[in-house]
């Protein structure tokens, strides 16, 4: 994934509003985080203009002067870049290394290790 995919926490959460809206308004994305959160429209704003700039975030001029945004790259692609370099960073690229120690340290509940069981299970089989 290319670099200028790397986004603020902050900055992912207008992600998410516009990948669950596949393209947006800045009015629609406002009304959603203004919801959730204790921002001001002028922030929001900013935060979509880095995304902007980052080439992460597209804006389509509507009229003089409105746009409507979309995001350059899918959730799922996202995810799973965030998680790669999560792995790599943490774990030196061992995905066995990672899981090895949530399990062994009790951070995975029997539940999530039984769900885990049955995907390898279901991998193996297809």
């Amino acid at each position: 994934m290319k670099k200028k995919h790397q986004v603020t926490s902050a900055e992912l959460e207008v992600l998410k509003v516009v990948w669950k809206l596949k393209e947006a308004t800045f009015n629609q994305i406002s009304e959603e985080l203004c919801e959730k959160t204790n921002w001001k429209r002028n922030t929001i704003q900013t935060l979509i203009s880095r995304l902007v700039n980052k080439g992460t975030l597209i804006a389509d001029k509507v009229n003089k002067k409105s746009y409507i945004y979309y995001a350059d790259i899918s959730e799922k692609d996202y995810k799973m870049s965030e998680n790669l370099s999560f792995i790599n960073r943490l774990y030196n690229g061992s995905l066995n290394l990672m899981l090895s120690t949530f399990i062994e340290d009790s951070q995975i509940s029997d539940d999530d290790l039984t769900k885990l069981k049955d995907l390898l299970n279901s991998k193996n089989k297809g």
